[in-house]
């Protein structure tokens, strides 16, 4: 199947490695993967903290290019932004914008529920022979229902150990710019949620959304500097499924 690559800003500027893993994982699934440069943000940065406007002009250049794509699929490493694109009828509700809003939707996937749901994947040949843990997003796991499949791909890698975390459903407190308004509470959202990962003896926690690894990681390279001990290492599923007997 040829695919076109939405790489997300937050992967794009933060953290690449998880978009250079996703391409590789999508060739291994025997994807031919098209990137297009022009691409910029979907508008949900704007549409979350009520910029309507700003969020629709953003979203028009999103349009104009993933528009023009004629790849079969358009896959997005990110749940949150996947879950954007899904939502863009909510600022184009009539009109040219709204008709490509739908038809950019109907074939955007996140990355887990693509291989899974539609690719049927069963492995991409990583392999590791470590613990990990899952996180589940909330935009992936509440809006788009994606919760066993990032799961059977992690249980996909040779050698691998999969363990929950207590309340596994639970948010890490990121939400955007909700952490940067409400920086205490999400902390505090955030160090309930890590509750019962020293216990549990993980190499890394894993997810799907590089907001919410920016946030773990960010907390466990604190909590580890004042214990003097090494940080959980955090990571994109995509980088997990890639590895070739030891955490990229």
């Amino acid at each position: 199947m040829r695919v076109a690559l939405f790489v997300s800003c937050l992967v794009d500027q933060m953290w690449p490695s998880a978009g250079v893993a996703t391409v590789e994982v999508l060739r291994r699934a025997g994807c031919e993967v098209d990137f297009d440069p022009r691409q910029t943000c979907c508008g949900q940065p704007a549409f979350n903290t009520g910029y309507l406007d700003e969020a629709r002009h953003v979203a028009r250049q999103f349009l104009d290019v993933m528009g023009e794509s004629d790849a079969e699929a358009i896959i997005v490493p990110s749940g949150s932004c996947g879950a954007m694109v899904h939502r863009l009828g909510d600022l184009f509700q009539t009109g040219v914008d709204a008709d490509r809003a739908r038809e950019v939707a109907a074939k955007t996937h996140e990355f887990a529920g693509f291989l899974i749901n539609v690719l049927g994947v069963q492995s991409v040949g990583g392999h590791f022979a470590g613990r990990v843990t899952w996180h589940d997003a909330c935009h992936g796991l509440r809006d788009l229902g994606l919760r066993d499949e990032p799961r059977q791909l992690i249980r996909s890698v040779r050698g691998i150990e999969l363990v929950e975390l207590p309340r596994e459903e639970a948010c890490c407190g990121f939400g955007g710019s909700f952490a940067v308004r409400h920086p205490e509470l999400s902390v505090a959202m955030l160090d309930r949620r890590l509750e019962g990962l020293d216990e549990l003896g993980v190499d890394a926690l894993v997810s799907g959304d590089v907001g919410c690894l920016m946030q773990i990681e960010g907390r466990l390279q604190r909590l580890a500097e004042s214990r003097s001990v090494p940080p959980v290492r955090s990571l994109h599923l995509a980088e997990l499924l890639v590895a070739d007997g030891a955490l990229p």
